[in-house]
């Protein structure tokens, strides 16, 4: 498998648990630190900072020292590469559905009884 399919399965396997797509979705409002994203939740802060791992892992999260604090933050770059993927996918079905519009259209046009000429 090349890079791009590797990170992608990464990103997407991140993604399937609740937990990290609802720190995904916090750290799109604002970065935050560990301690700060695991304030919701009734996990350790151990566990919050496994997820945050999975999620640096995947490349959707990257982590910064600043003073005392180490905020989280949110990488939108990978987001362009799952746009991209799932775009060529939607075009390949928006293509297959309007060829079936066009194939079922035919199709009702011949069912369309012909009027009498005489």
């Amino acid at each position: 498998m090349d890079e791009t399919t590797e990170q992608l399965n990464r990103v997407f396997a991140a993604l399937a648990d609740p937990t990290r797509r609802d720190l995904v979705a916090r750290l799109a409002a604002a970065d935050a630190t560990v301690g700060e994203l695991a304030e919701p939740y009734d996990m350790s802060l151990q566990a919050i900072s496994k997820h945050v791992k999975v999620l640096e892992e995947a490349g959707l999260v990257t982590r910064s020292k600043v003073a005392q604090r180490r905020p989280v933050h949110l990488d939108a770059e990978v987001f362009d590469l799952m746009t991209k993927w799932i775009e060529r996918y939607r075009r390949t079905a928006e293509e297959r559905y309007r060829r079936l519009d066009a194939v079922l259209s035919r199709m009702s046009e011949t069912d369309q009884p012909q009027e009498d000429a005489s």
